[in-house]
């Protein structure tokens, strides 16, 4: 992964509370499994960036280098990388995602 590529998802990652590096974008996401976590954090109503790693080839590899996770999608709250898919996914389900929001002071719709 070259420099300018890690200092790109370093910024993102330092720079948006919520990060979220995905296929396609939450409107048009390109996988399921994007879609569900983008889907879990609009019913939440959480302010979230999210990446298209589609658009770039060296993004796309660079974000698994970066995290050491070899899927997409990621997830990072303030700086620290929660996970894919299905760990977010269990995280709501068992209200632990919500926990986080709070600990970490990202406002989320409580139900």
């Amino acid at each position: 992964m070259s420099e300018n590529t890690k200092n790109l998802i370093k910024n993102e990652i330092e720079q948006n509370d919520v990060c979220f590096f995905m296929k396609g974008t939450p409107d048009a996401p390109q996988c399921g499994f994007s879609m569900a976590v983008s889907n879990i954090l609009k019913i939440l109503d959480v302010n979230f960036k999210s990446i298209n790693v589609l658009e770039n080839d060296e993004l796309r590899q660079g974000i698994k280098e970066f995290s050491d996770w070899p899927t997409i999608p990621q997830l990072y709250v303030k700086g620290e990388f929660l996970g894919g898919c299905d760990i977010v996914k269990e995280m709501y389900e068992s209200g632990e995602l919500q926990k986080k929001f709070s600990e970490k002071s990202i406002d989320y719709k409580k139900k």
